[in-house]
């Protein structure tokens, strides 16, 4: 496997020690890398960020199609290493920072071709990534990430499953979710405790539904999968959110035709938002 070759003979030279506080887990299967670049359907016009390129093992299959990456790495002592498996890749670009603090636009400098994000998560970040990007990169038309099987089967998740909650919903509202396959433990170095999934989202142009006040819409969608037992009225009435209360959420549910028993994990992405510009005008 020279994937598993390669990252080795790095981890030797450079005496890289994977951090598992930064929840590096190297990816080294060479099928599974390359089966990642293409969901992202690359091609040369196509800028890719990449978030935590490791030891740069899924960077070079996304160099090969893409026409420019720009990888971000937040662990320092991967930096030489890093650079060493890159050397040669002349439409790569490696920013060492924290990506939950990078101005997303910026790090396109110019481009005015698509954008996508391809990237093998740390599964301790996984959800403020993903919703930062989907919050802060409109631009970018795909998103492809490696993360946590049950993550992944949260945010593909539709209406009245197990793992359907306030994630499905959030990532509903800027894309269309697919969970595409799964990885082992055993295609990484060190193989994590826990199985793996692709995620692949399609980013819309625009939202399917007009928001009034979307932070308003986030805090009902939190509420109602706070805790999961309530009826949708029990949790949205004693959340503050709605004003009067009880009393008047249930005259909210009728008018739009929801039963006074319904659960929160029972409603669709619209069906949220329609509640939730609701509230809105009663605020206002």
């Amino acid at each position: 496997m020279a994937g598993l070759r390669e990252t080795r003979d790095l981890i030797g030279r450079h005496g890289v020690r994977p951090t598992k506080s930064l929840g590096q887990n190297f990816l080294v299967d060479e099928n599974v890398l390359a089966k990642i670049a293409s969901t992202g359907g690359l091609d040369r016009n196509d800028l890719v960020i990449e978030v935590g390129p490791g030891l740069g093992a899924l960077t070079r299959h996304l160099a090969a199609q893409a026409g420019r990456v720009v990888a971000v790495e937040i662990d320092r002592h991967l930096l030489e290493a890093l650079n060493e498996a890159l050397s040669g890749l002349d439409n790569v670009e490696v920013v060492h920072a924290d990506i939950l603090d990078c101005d997303l636009p910026a790090l396109l400098r110019g481009w005015e071709g698509p954008v996508k994000v391809v990237a093998n998560l740390p599964y301790y970040i996984t959800t403020p990534v993903v919703m930062k990007f989907l919050e802060e990169l409109p631009a970018c038309s795909r998103m492809v990430f490696l993360v946590q099987r049950e993550v992944a089967d949260r945010m593909a998740a539709g209406p009245g499953t197990k793992d359907y909650g306030s994630l499905s919903v959030a990532v509903r509202y800027f894309a269309d979710p697919k969970r595409v396959f799964t990885v082992p433990p055993s295609c990484f170095l060190p193989p994590p405790e826990v199985e793996s999934a692709v995620v692949r989202l399609d980013v819309r142009p625009t939202p399917p539904v007009a928001l009034t006040d979307r932070r308003l819409f986030s805090a009902v969608v939190r509420a109602a999968f706070g805790q999961r037992r309530k009826t949708l009225h029990n949790a949205l009435g004693s959340s503050g959110l709605v004003p009067g209360g009880r009393d008047a959420l249930a005259a909210v549910l009728a008018e739009q035709g929801l039963p006074p028993q319904i659960r929160g994990e029972a409603l669709t992405m619209e069906q949220f938002a329609q509640l939730a510009n609701h509230i809105a005008s009663m605020k206002s």
